[in-house]
């Protein structure tokens, strides 16, 4: 039987769109990814579920090119090298705390100032709507992913009440971040410095007598076994970032940057934050509970003597701030204004 040439060229350009249709080009070209995922807090910290939901909801929507496998608990570093190991390429994605190293990020610094966040939910996503005009400037060697805070946290003390800012004097405080280590100077006392898995020896071996923490972490950390006095008041938050690896973003494909993009926003800086709020404001009544700890409230006219202890840390940040060429008014005004807008200003 002859075949006509005509029949046999419809039939290959048949098959080449059936091929088409069932393998997408693009799809044929993305390599697939591995992210390594680091974080520095245990595996039952709320950060390691919210960082499971991340990494699935991007396998989800990259189509399975983009995989993680998350590592808690400083297993691929310690807590303060957690921004560099994403800029070296020791991990992918990794959760900072620019507070433990002082100096190096004096922006986002803003978020440490006592009496200025008054929530975590609202906070979170106030703080990184804020920064993310200012962080390609301050953490240009990284992706900037996203930014939020903890639930507002205080003083944990094993020695005894603290009720005023005099009362600091002479003591051993783990300070939670650069701001709070300045204030503690300030006040008379004296740093002691730990990550946070580091917090319960410190306090235990009598190498510190106090530790500014949230309060949900401090029974996570196993603080609660050590201290005995706690202050129930918003004293200070902590800033806290998503960064990811330059260099990983950059070898992805235009779709798998774009699903990237879409996780590194204001509502998963919400998303993020909101179960860890939850998580660290539920630890107030739950210290209040537990035999020999004693959760205290201060009066107005004590609160007034913190705030007003706490003025001159705005100065040392807008000095801070001015040394790297920004303007601390305009700042200022801007995360001021930010905060009102997420209903999450201090009063």
């Amino acid at each position: 039987m002859k075949v006509c040439p005509l029949a046999i060229w419809r039939a290959m350009l048949a098959t080449f769109a059936l091929l088409a249709c069932t393998t997408s080009p693009l799809q044929a070209q993305e390599e697939t990814f591995n992210l390594k995922i680091a974080h520095w807090v245990p595996p039952a910290h709320p950060l390691q579920k919210a960082l499971e939901d991340w990494a699935a909801s991007v396998e989800k929507d990259s189509n399975g090119t983009i995989k993680s496998k998350i590592y808690p608990s400083q297993q691929l570093g310690k807590a303060f090298d957690h921004y560099d190991m994403a800029r070296d390429g020791i991990a992918d994605l990794t959760y900072v705390n620019p507070g433990y190293q002082p100096g190096r990020f004096p922006i986002i610094a803003a978020g440490e100032l006592p009496f200025l966040i008054a929530n975590a939910k609202g906070g979170s996503q106030a703080l990184d709507a804020w920064y993310r005009k200012y962080a390609a400037q301050e953490m240009k060697d990284v992706k900037f992913c996203l930014g939020f805070v903890h639930d507002p946290g205080s003083f944990h003390s094993r020695v005894k009440k603290i009720m005023v800012p005099d009362d600091i004097k002479g003591m051993k405080i783990r300070p939670a971040h650069a701001t709070m280590a300045t204030f503690v100077t300030m006040l008379g006392g004296t740093n002691v410095q730990a990550s946070a898995p580091e917090v319960r020896d410190v306090i235990e071996k009598g190498v510190a007598d106090a530790v500014t923490f949230p309060w949900g972490s401090v029974i996570l950390f196993g603080i609660d076994k050590v201290t005995k006095y706690h202050m129930d008041a918003p004293l200070y938050t902590t800033t806290f970032a998503f960064v990811f690896n330059k260099a990983k973003y950059n070898r992805m494909s235009a779709r798998q940057k774009k699903v990237i993009d879409d996780h590194c926003t204001n509502e998963w800086a919400g998303r993020v934050a909101g179960p860890w709020a939850d998580f660290e404001h539920a630890g107030i009544a739950k210290l209040a509970a537990e035999p020999g700890h004693e959760v205290y409230p201060i009066s107005s006219e004590q609160t007034r003597l913190w705030k007003q202890a706490a003025q001159p840390l705005h100065k040392t940040w807008a000095d801070n701030v001015r040394k790297v060429g920004g303007n601390p008014d305009v700042i200022m005004k801007e995360l001021v204004d930010s905060l009102n807008r997420f209903d999450s200003a201090a009063k």
